[in-house]
């Protein structure tokens, strides 16, 4: 358990710490690109503010076109916003989309410089429109353009420098993490080993007193000499001292189960078996409240893992079952197997457990006692325990979650591996 604590605070530290790196890995590049862009904007503006001077004071007025590879530009009339060259396919047929008429249109209509970025023949382009003035009157728009390939080079050799260093600081943030979660689980680990330290002592230590108790209440009840009603006290004390030493042996169990000191055989059984002894062990509890105990398995049902471990899980969910089954309500149990899994389930008839309850069934001490009456008074640790061990045996045991609001009866699937 402190093992996945230690392992989820390490993920934790550590996907922050890449959210953080991505969060301003994005912004530094976006900074950088519009950086890049306004830049080329600033550059386009006054290279057409330039190419407009040198048309308007040539002895030539005539508007021309121009493209190349990188740079374009072209003169607008703006009378109909079309290009007023001789031969305007020295622009268009380019791979940089000139001439804008709508870019052109708004340059006209503010009387000021517009950029924008376009969708050219053979990619993304940046285009400046500005007006071109001749003492004060428009007489036509010049557009300059060029690629936006040089900015995304550069945007991209931005990157390949960033992703290395995101990479390593995530790799040194995942060793930072695994350090720090190690220092702040240590107390809780160490308060952890004392408290299943004492667990255990405690169990193992009052198991002696209470056989002792045990032995001298029988001896006293079985004198023969006793009134009904001492009688019944007795009997009474018997109960609760059983009761009481079942706790201590569910107490000792789980903490052998913490400290990862229980031992669970890995090796090929035959689950029918199991479970035909199993049902046989409760055929007499089942028969004194007039239920049906049966079972339904294959001659031979393969799985791997304890058959003793499996049988004792099996115990726990036949005693529930027939704990919290009415009289005249039915038992079944059930062995199949699957691809990878062999599965046994008992599902009982009896009140069943609400949606609200079954995320905390297995929770050590948990009852639902609203949903399924307890006339026996389990320790609250069977449930807990069985999962644990299904979960020793590379299996696991879960709890089918009801279809309505009206919780009819329990149905519960042990699922060990095949080989």
């Amino acid at each position: 358990m402190l093992d996945r604590m230690r392992r989820r605070l390490t993920l934790g530290y550590a996907g922050i710490f890449a959210l953080i790196l991505l969060i301003l890995g994005a912004a530094a590049v976006a900074g950088f690109s519009r950086e890049l862009t306004v830049q080329q904007d600033t550059l386009l503006t006054q290279e057409a503010k330039d190419q407009t001077a040198n048309l308007l004071n040539g002895e030539d007025r005539e508007v021309l076109a121009s493209g190349s590879a990188e740079y374009s530009w072209v003169a607008l009339d703006p009378r109909g916003v079309r290009v007023t060259d001789r031969d305007p396919t020295a622009a268009t047929s380019g791979t940089l989309g000139l001439p804008s008429r709508h870019l052109a249109a708004s340059a006209l209509q503010d009387g000021g410089a517009v950029a924008e970025t376009i969708r050219g023949p053979e990619g993304r382009v940046r285009l400046v429109s500005v007006p071109m003035r001749d003492g004060g009157e428009v007489v036509g728009v010049m557009q300059y353009a060029r690629s936006l390939g040089g900015v995304q080079e550069t945007v991209n050799r931005l990157l390949l420098v960033l992703l290395p260093l995101a990479l390593g600081g995530v790799g040194a943030a995942l060793l930072g993490g695994l350090y720090m979660s190690g220092r702040a689980v240590r107390p809780a680990r160490e308060s952890f080993e004392r408290q299943r330290a004492f667990v255990a002592d405690a169990s193992h230590e009052l198991k002696t007193p209470l056989t002792l108790v045990r032995a001298d209440t029988e001896v006293v009840l079985y004198r023969g000499s006793l009134n009904a009603e001492d009688r019944e006290l007795l009997e009474h004390a018997l109960a609760e001292t059983d009761r009481m030493a079942a706790i201590l042996s569910d107490l000792l169990l789980v903490a052998r189960l913490d400290a990862g000191k229980l031992g669970v055989a890995d090796k090929p059984f035959d689950l029918s078996a199991v479970l035909s002894e199993a049902v046989g062990r409760f055929g007499s509890r089942a028969a004194a409240k007039e239920i049906t105990l049966d079972v339904a398995a294959s001659e031979e049902l393969p799985a791997r893992g304890d058959a003793k471990r499996t049988a004792q899980i099996l115990a726990v969910l036949l005693d529930n079952a027939v704990r919290f089954t009415p009289p005249g309500g039915a038992i079944t149990v059930t062995g199949r197997p699957h691809d990878r899994w062999a599965e046994a389930s008992v599902r009982d008839t009896g009140p069943g457990i609400p949606p609200e309850h079954v995320p905390r069934v297995f929770d050590r001490f948990y009852r639902a006692d609203a949903a399924r009456r307890r006339g026996g008074g389990g320790t609250g640790l069977g449930l807990a325990i069985g999962r644990e061990l299904a979960r020793a045996q590379n299996g696991d045991l879960m709890v089918e979650k009801p279809d309505g609001e009206e919780a009819v009866g329990a149905t519960f699937r042990l699922y060990l591996p095949r080989r």
